[in-house]
């Protein structure tokens, strides 16, 4: 076995693949922004048929819609005509996947689909095929050539199919003003759930789990409070729980180095004042994104007048299976 041929047949793969995805950018055309305006004032569900490998493809694409807010399922083309079809009406938009248009299957059915009045997109490889004549709107996925040697098996074409896919996907989840939340409805098991769908209130620590402690209190307070709550930090606080500032394990190695008196030093002089605070209501994975980018181990929950309503840590995040 040549382990170089091996690499060198991989990469040939690969960048094939690449030059054909590049070779969508011209496709993004006028035709593509009317495909999208009719899956845009689609009444029903967009039905997606394809057979073969093209149906594979047509299926990947019908769970992208459904799951980024275009109702969406996938038909097969062969049981479409033993009674499927019945799961079509005039109000659906059929998107037909066929790199050469005239696949057998899917052209037996287009007659009914136009009898129906479903409006048709098509994305096919070739312009002038039958699928495309038929079609409400065609737009072209043709390649230059497929990643397989002999020119056969599925390959490029396949690829381009399923990026055009999800460039309408995409596109229609932009206009839509599809946000996080909504793609949390429908995704509510497992580790992606819990990054969307948990909420700061939902992991916070409140109440007495709070370490707090006032700015005139002394270093050595401040690091009592801190061991009692084992978070890592503690938040200053006024009288009325605005927060003023905030105390971090890294506070107190940076003070130890000073050889500051625990006793004689007053925590409301070497808070750190630049105080990172989230909204209780807020995704948990928000907070994820403000730990990363200040590079910071805990969090301050505060509301709009910037009173003290939680605190939590990377390792709740942790425990939460957000992160």
């Amino acid at each position: 076995m040549d382990h170089h041929a091996l690499k060198s047949f991989a990469l040939e793969v690969i960048v094939t693949q690449v030059e054909a995805v590049i070779g969508l950018k011209q496709r993004i055309d006028d035709a593509f922004v009317h495909a999208c305006e009719l899956l845009l004032g689609c009444r029903g569900r967009v039905v997606v048929l394809g057979m073969g490998k093209s149906g594979h493809i047509g299926g990947k694409i019908a769970a992208t819609l459904a799951s980024t807010g275009t109702p969406a399922f996938f038909v097969h083309p062969a049981e479409a005509s033993h009674g499927d079809l019945g799961m079509i009406t005039q109000d659906d938009v059929v998107l037909v996947l066929s790199n050469s248009g005239e696949t057998d299957e899917v052209k037996n059915i287009l007659p009914v689909l136009k009898r129906q009045s479903a409006q048709i997109i098509s994305l096919t490889g070739e312009p002038d095929s039958t699928l495309a004549r038929h079609a409400d709107v065609n737009i072209n996925v043709a390649i230059e050539t497929e990643a397989c040697p002999l020119g056969l098996a599925p390959t490029s074409s396949t690829t381009a199919a399923l990026v055009m896919g999800d460039a309408l996907a995409v596109s229609l989840l932009q206009v839509r003003g599809f946000t996080a939340e909504d793609f949390a409805r429908s995704h509510p098991a497992g580790q992606l759930g819990r990054r969307l769908l948990a909420h700061i209130r939902d992991i916070m620590h409140s109440g007495d789990e709070m370490p707090t402690i006032g700015p005139d209190a002394s270093l050595s307070q401040a690091i009592v409070e801190m061991t009692k709550k084992r978070l890592g930090l503690v938040a200053i606080i006024d009288s009325d729980k605005k927060v003023k500032g905030v105390f971090t394990d890294g506070d107190l190695r940076r003070a130890m180095e000073q050889s500051l008196d625990p006793h004689d030093t007053r925590i409301g002089d070497i808070m750190t004042r630049d105080v990172k605070t989230i909204e209780q209501q807020a995704l948990a994975v928000e907070a994820v994104k403000i730990l990363q980018k200040h590079k910071v181990q805990g969090l301050l929950v505060a509301d709009h007048k910037s009173r003290l309503l939680g605190v939590l840590n990377f390792h709740d995040l942790l425990r939460a299976g957000v992160v």
